[in-house]
């Protein structure tokens, strides 16, 4: 086996090394290249990262400053060389030495039955076949080539024969190595996968590119294709592409194992990434087990897949079992129900969620995908159905994955009817008629009538009755939905009227416990006004900021009739609370339950004016960090502000205080360093139940 060359055989500038480069130089980057790369394989392809980023960062700008000023050791297989090179004008064509075929599909037990029954015929014997089984990724298949242990080039699989030239792309995929991990390499290696788009890589990039108005991407097969195929490699190495091997191309002056499984564990030796859900079965039966169990994961995946591939582990049976004309007989790929079909859009629907969001939703020409008839589909919102630009009596592509929601991805425009209708969102919410509220910067719109909306109902009867709003002692989840269905009550208001004969016919009700819940109802009465407040259910209205509602105007009366200028002058109440407070209380019907409610009897003490100066915490600053158990560290910033102190992101000399959490880090650190007092949760919950504030 040939020795491998020296980091300095290939130059970037095509010229030999100055003599004038110490040794210590060239070993030194020697060095950092073989750091870099082991940590880039223990991060990407192990997904088992050892070297903090700090480190690893420092490493990666001592190995450019080094390039830089000695631009001799600058090579291709660089770690500094993945950021993306001059754009091309078109790809070159690439011959593949070793056809890339496809592979022959099954798509029932049956197939498979079969499939397995043709190898037995033809080895003419009675042993078991052991199969390799793989997730079939749904990505873009691409062969990598490497001359003694060098990324020498990539190309796609195109036709099977001839393919394109994307060397500069795949440069910038970090799970795949530009210099394998070890010396002992065979000369030439050529190893074939999939590079595909992560999941969640996939939803970002289209989050983000929604956000600026750009076109998503339909699915991460397309996004994987689309982003290999930019003659513009920047582009390429700012997507989140991975790359996963399941098969050798071809090898040359090097002997490996004789099993397709042990390959590609000599493939992970070397650097590649291949997929941990790799197994060996015996027989038919194994394959088919394999085959349901990774159905029942496939939701769960951190990446697509459309199938499963088999195929025969043994290289000797395989070669005995060559090919037909366009794919191996050892292997096949058992197909999962297809993801995406195409059908009629009839109807568009408005529903109304639990927190008052209007989703609309596609009615459906009924259509079997992803296993299972889909007649409905989420439009998400009125921006989506913009986007898209789809129409009632369009033909539309529906796609379903795993569990998730369908959702309509496509309009195939070419089929529109002349009678195509556009979709018009409602003025008024569809279930109680309320206003609907659409706040600047946000794609949701959602009902104001959370008091009154019947498809509210249930939730917001529930945070009424909490143990931070009113309080109502007895009055869990289960009873409010029994209270509901039975009709007992259609808002918090009727909770006041309710009967002993009532509540004692419910459910796991005696006569006691159920004259226990009346007195705790009747009990709530007696309340704060920043609990009344809470428990209202206004939009992004929470303990803290009620609070500060309270500190500001005093009475319901004032606070009622305020405008945004003066609602905007309340602590932490900015443009959005604002608006939110406005459209609740300009709604008729939650005006009517409030009048209900204070009619019955529920009042508060009557709250007289307090001076900043007055107030406990006034003129001292305090740095939240960490993480809190009972609270978020934007709810325990308004308890503080609520108190008069100022709330800061940072320690320095001037902070008086600091909160910390669980896991808190540099900031804590700092305090103690300057000596600044530190209470952690249960001293800040003392804190704050010494000045009134009772969180639970």
């Amino acid at each position: 086996m040939a020795d491998q060359p020296s980091l300095f055989d290939e130059p970037a500038s095509g010229s030999s090394p100055s003599d004038d480069i110490s040794s210590d130089v060239k070993q030194e980057v020697l060095e950092l290249h073989a750091q870099l790369n082991q940590a880039n394989y223990q991060y990407y392809v192990l997904d088992d990262p050892q070297l903090p980023d700090a480190e690893y960062d420092r490493l990666f700008h001592r190995l450019k400053g080094l390039e830089t000023e000695f631009p001799e050791v600058l090579t291709s297989d660089s770690p500094t060389q993945r950021v993306g090179a001059t754009a091309l004008s078109h790809f070159e064509q690439v011959t593949h030495e070793v056809p890339m075929l496809s592979l022959d599909n099954a798509f029932n037990e049956q197939d498979m039955l079969d499939f397995n029954r043709r190898i037995v015929d033809r080895l003419k014997q009675s042993e078991i076949v052991e199969y390799a089984c793989e997730p079939k990724l749904d990505g873009i298949a691409v062969s990598l080539l490497y001359e003694n242990g060098r990324l020498i080039r990539a190309a796609t699989r195109g036709d099977g024969s001839v393919g394109e030239n994307i060397t500069q792309n795949i440069r910038t995929i970090p799970s795949i190595p530009l210099k394998l991990l070890s010396s002992d390499v065979p000369p030439i290696l050529e190893v074939r996968g999939e590079v595909y788009m992560p999941t969640t890589g996939f939803e970002a990039f289209n989050k983000k590119a929604l956000a600026n108005n750009e076109k998503p991407f339909v699915n991460p097969r397309n996004a994987a294709a689309g982003s290999l195929r930019q003659l513009d490699s920047k582009i390429t190495a700012a997507r989140p592409l991975e790359f996963c091997c399941y098969s050798l191309g071809r090898v040359e002056g090097a002997t490996l194992p004789n099993r397709h499984s042990e390959i590609l564990k000599q493939f992970s030796i070397w650097g590649f990434k291949i997929n941990p859900e790799m197994q060996v079965v015996n027989g038919i039966e194994g394959c088919m087990d394999y085959y349901h169990q990774l159905a029942e994961k496939r939701g769960s995946l951190a990446y697509e897949i459309d199938g499963i591939v088999f195929k025969v582990d043994d290289i000797a049976i395989q070669q005995a079992l060559g090919f037909t004309g366009r794919a191996p007989r050892w292997a096949i790929a058992h197909k999962f129900p297809a993801q995406e079909q195409i059908t009629l859009l009839k109807d568009v629907e408005f529903q109304v969620g639990r927190t008052g969001a209007i989703t609309p939703v596609a009615r459906l020409e009924p259509v079997f995908v992803g296993g299972v008839t889909v007649s409905n589909a989420t439009l998400h919102n009125m921006d989506e159905i913009a986007r898209l630009d789809v129409r009632v009596g369009d033909t539309v592509v529906i796609r379903r994955a795993g569990d998730v929601i369908p959702q309509i991805v496509n309009v195939v425009t070419s089929k529109r009817p002349d009678h195509a209708k556009q979709i018009q969102f409602p003025q008024s919410c569809p279930v109680c008629d309320s206003h609907i509220e659409r706040v600047e910067g946000e794609a949701v719109a959602r009902c104001t009538g959370g008091l009154v909306c019947a498809a509210q109902r249930k939730e917001a009867i529930k945070h009424f009755a909490s143990r931070k709003a009113m309080d109502i002692d007895g009055l869990g989840d289960k009873i409010v939905e029994q209270l509901v269905d039975e009709g007992l009550i259609e808002s918090f208001l009727d909770l006041y009227s309710l009967k002993l004969a009532d509540v004692a016919n419910l459910e796991r009700m005696a006569e006691k416990s159920a004259q226990n819940l009346l007195d705790s109802i009747n009990v709530s009465k007696q309340t704060t006004l920043a609990k009344f407040l809470y428990a209202l259910g206004i939009r992004e209205v929470g303990v803290a900021t009620a609070q500060n509602l309270v500190n500001h105007f005093l009475d319901l009366k004032v606070l009622v009739k305020a405008d945004f200028d003066a609602l905007i002058e309340v602590d932490d109440v900015g443009p959005i609370v604002a608006q939110h407070i406005l459209n609740f209380f300009s709604e008729p019907h939650n005006q009517k339950i409030i009048d209900g409610l204070l009619n019955i009897g529920i009042s508060w003490p009557k709250i007289e004016k307090v001076a900043a100066d007055e107030l406990p915490l006034n003129g001292r600053t305090f740095v939240v960090t960490g993480t809190l158990a009972s609270m978020g560290r934007d709810e325990a910033k308004q308890y503080l502000q609520s108190l008069g102190a100022k709330v800061a992101g940072s320690v320095s000399a001037k902070t008086n205080g600091v909160v910390a959490g669980e896991k808190a880090g540099s900031k804590l650190t700092k305090a103690q360093d300057l000596g600044i007092d530190v209470m952690d949760e249960a001293a800040f919950l003392a804190l704050l139940n010494g000045h009134g504030i009772q969180h639970a």
